[in-house]
């Protein structure tokens, strides 16, 4: 909840509808940051 809280401590958006489409972008731009900083293993045979 912290690191969504970093992208913005309020929603911008005034409809409901806009509000969930901006905390969808939100969730996706974390979940990019996140797939950025995971290592990718290979395993050696």
């Amino acid at each position: 909840m912290n690191c969504f809280k970093r992208l913005g401590e309020k929603v911008m958006a005034r409809t409901f509808e806009r509000q969930v489409t901006e905390l969808h972008i939100r969730a996706s731009i974390l979940n990019q940051f996140t797939d950025l900083g995971t290592p990718q293993t290979v395993a050696a045979a």
